[in-house]
């Protein structure tokens, strides 16, 4: 019996974990959950998995839920959340919290010697220098849950000491892959949320449409695969069919294909070696799909993506800034404050403003990320 802590538990893919874990509940057990402000969902969560700690953001909503439920521990802010990060008796934290805020548990998690599911790309694309120190040191996995991600670890399985040429990972191109930079003014928020192919988090899908989302999976891939940038080639495919696939010197391409499902990528992470049914899975028909189309994106058209990899091949701070100048202009967008251009235009400010730091410590990423909103903030207020 594997024993989890989901981190994120109400999000589309913590959700999606919770359904994966009560399909197999004779092999996982969760342990404890965390969630935001979505109390109502978080409520039926735990009578569906029945945790037996609960970590929410505010104290008020912790005290609500432990005169409910008084047979749960339930903890709040911050420390409640690296005490779930940290819990004894579990073996594995999967993190599906959005955004700069998942750094702190996984480094406690893996202090704690977890093994980590990883969801939260932020943690990577901020820290993955010292992220991938600190799992070698405590001799933790570092499992994937990106279902890119996850493709291309899978493309990996059985070819151990083979030399990676190139990794192709696929992006759909968002909600707005079709439409010029030109027919990109005035966009709606409504719009930019409609994902043709993936079921995500609203952020997730504004990145997905700005293809910030896929520049921040680029600078992941560079660590959880230790390959060069210039080894990673996206590649807009909008069937969603082929997830990722890797290209090894002898020029052969190791793919990974299905429908597109989360949970697939969610269960193969907390399986791992091993695979299982996937319950309500849904098989890739080919015959129905008919082509797959592969088409190199233009960066002047998805100026997000070159700005990702201009922050991972500079390196050190930047990439700290990228992420945070993003996440305020993604929210600012989806409040309706800013157009859906300025998003990207904001990141690129933020970003020639700053002086990068190399190698940066916990504390300084802290200081750099509330920086680079901070200029977000006052740029969009002159």
């Amino acid at each position: 019996m594997k024993k989890i802590t989901i981190l994120g538990a109400t999000g589309s893919i913590g959700q999606q974990t919770v359904d994966v874990c009560l399909h197999h509940q004779d092999e996982f057990e969760v342990v404890a959950v965390s969630a935001g402000k979505n109390i109502k969902l978080l409520e039926e969560t735990i009578k569906q998995i029945k945790p037996k700690v609960v970590c929410v953001i505010d104290e008020k909503d912790a005290l609500y839920l432990q005169e409910k439920y008084k047979e749960i521990k339930c903890v709040y802010g911050p420390e409640g959340l690296d005490y779930i990060a940290t819990i004894d008796e579990v073996d594995i934290v999967l993190n599906a919290i959005v955004g700069f805020a998942g750094l702190l548990p996984t480094i406690h998690a893996i202090e704690a010697k977890k093994d980590i599911a990883l969801a939260n790309k932020e943690t990577l694309v901020v820290a993955g220098y010292i992220i991938t120190k600190l799992v070698k040191e405590n001799g933790v996995k570092l499992l994937p849950v990106d279902s890119e991600h996850s493709a291309i670890f899978q493309s990996l399985q059985g070819n151990k000491g083979n030399k990676i040429k190139r990794i192709l990972l696929t992006a759909s191109g968002g909600s707005f892959r079709n439409k010029t930079r030109e027919e990109l003014v005035g966009v709606s928020v409504e719009d930019a949320l409609k994902h043709p192919n993936w079921s995500m988090g609203a952020k997730i899908t504004i990145d997905s449409a700005t293809l910030f989302n896929k520049g921040l999976e680029v600078i992941e891939a560079k660590w959880l695969f230790d390959v060069d940038y210039d080894q990673i080639e996206v590649l807009i495919h909008p069937e969603s069919i082929l997830h990722s696939a890797v290209e090894y010197e002898d020029t052969s391409v190791i793919g990974q294909m299905g429908t597109p499902d989360m949970r697939l990528a969610i269960q193969y992470a907390l399986t791992y070696p091993k695979r299982e049914v996937l319950v309500n899975g849904e098989s890739l028909d080919l015959t129905k799909i008919g082509s797959l189309t592969f088409i190199k994106p233009d960066f002047n058209r998805f100026h997000a993506l070159e700005l990702a990899y201009k922050a991972g091949k500079i390196g050190g701070s930047l990439p700290c800034v990228l992420n945070g100048a993003n996440e305020m202009a993604n929210l600012l967008f989806r409040e309706g404050k800013i157009e859906f251009l300025q998003i990207e235009e904001l990141v690129e400010k933020a970003m020639n403003a700053h002086q990068v730091i190399q190698d940066p410590n916990v504390s300084q990423l802290l200081e750099i990320d509330c920086w680079a909103r901070d200029f977000v903030l006052k740029e969009i207020n002159k």
